[in-house]
């Protein structure tokens, strides 16, 4: 076994997830991860923790997705493992990145909405989303499969308590913030109320690699327009070109330069999929480099990413209005060039570049 792959499990069991003696602990990974799954397995005995593999699959969920249609119902098995769960650990990293591609949207919308309840539920418990490197992630990204697996091992192998305080510094800028205006060439503008939201700082807790700092806006206070230039992977298909149009927090208008018909499906999936429900600034200069999966690319240093669909409860205060969808759809804003961030009015990062840092 590679030792990196230890280290990885060593990482998610003691920083990511902090496994504990008596937790019962889910692990969701494809065969692709059997060595990770293995190493997680023997930690969690060191510790005295309880696993449990689910070896998913892409193509099963394929098969049954086309064979129901539209009509799903809330699968009370799997929803019960989840409130008996301590833990949870999903690792991406299957042998077909597009192995879902001829899914219809509507049914991807369909399957959604039906475990709406069980992905609260799992949200709800100690979770940790990681990435087993793969030949087939590694051909969507354009690498050798040995210089992408030193791509992914470098990502979460970061000093974690290092990246916590630089990013604490923009957690600290926004925490007190009313507004937040994106600004990036002559395409996107957008504005969003962020009064009385809490920020997060992730570093590779919750998600491994981590590396961004993130928020909730208001729910009905985005307006503008927002061009994201980074393309996506979303149900095995590529989405490119998107440009956004809000009102009062709401998506009135939307296009796509490829596959807008899922874009379409993804935002009629419910009522709240036409909202926004995060804001997020990358800050790991660690991750230089696109490769087409979000876990990565919406930590990259000089991007931001906003999310239509559900917001982060633990960003959303009582007194405001959570909002809450089936979907969770991160897109990506490049910021390197020709671009600002503007808090209250106050410029924060400028082509890329924070306040903060030298050459700002």
């Amino acid at each position: 076994m590679d030792p990196r792959i230890r280290e990885h499990a060593e990482t998610i069991v003691d920083h990511s997830a902090g496994v504990e003696a008596g937790d019962d602990v889910v692990i969701q990974m494809p065969k692709e991860a059997a060595d990770l799954a293995v190493a997680l397995h023997e930690l969690c005995g060191d510790r005295g923790a309880n696993p449990l593999w689910l070896n998913n699959s892409d193509r099963a969920d394929r098969a049954f997705k086309r064979a129901a249609g539209e009509t799903f119902e809330e699968p009370a098995h799997e929803r019960a493992l989840y409130e008996e769960t301590d833990v949870f650990i999903i690792a991406r990293g299957g042998d077909n990145a597009t192995e879902g591609a001829d899914v219809a949207p509507e049914t991807n919308a369909a399957y959604n909405r039906a475990r709406a309840e069980i992905k609260k539920e799992r949200l709800s418990k100690t979770w940790c989303l990681t990435q087993y490197p793969t030949s087939a992630h590694a051909q969507l990204a354009g690498m050798s499969t040995e210089g992408y697996e030193n791509f992914v091992y470098d990502a979460v192998s970061l000093d974690w308590d290092e990246q916590r305080e630089f990013q604490q510094q923009m957690v600290e800028i926004l925490d007190d913030a009313d507004e937040v205006q994106i600004r990036s060439g002559e395409e996107t503008d957008l504005t969003l109320d962020v009064s009385g939201m809490k920020t997060l700082n992730d570093y590779g807790e919750a998600n491994l690699p981590g590396g961004e700092v993130f928020t909730a806006p208001v729910r009905d206070g985005v307006d503008g327009e927002v061009y994201f230039d980074l393309p996506l992977y979303r149900y095995g298909r590529e989405i490119e070109d998107v440009r956004l149009t809000f009102e009062d927090g709401e998506v009135v208008e939307h296009s796509a330069g490829r596959n807008e018909d899922l874009l379409t499906g993804i935002l009629e999936t419910d009522e709240g999929a036409r909202h926004l429900g995060e804001l997020g600034i990358g800050m790991n200069r660690a991750i230089d480099r696109f490769t087409y999966n979000m876990l990565f690319d919406e930590k990259m240093g000089d991007t931001v990413h906003m999310a239509v669909g559900s917001a982060y409860e633990d960003c959303v205060p009582e007194e405001n209005e959570l909002n809450e969808s089936a979907e969770h759809v991160d897109m990506i804003v490049d910021m390197s060039e020709d671009s600002v961030i503007e808090v209250d009015g106050e410029v924060v990062q400028r082509d890329g570049t924070f306040v903060f840092e030298d050459g700002f």
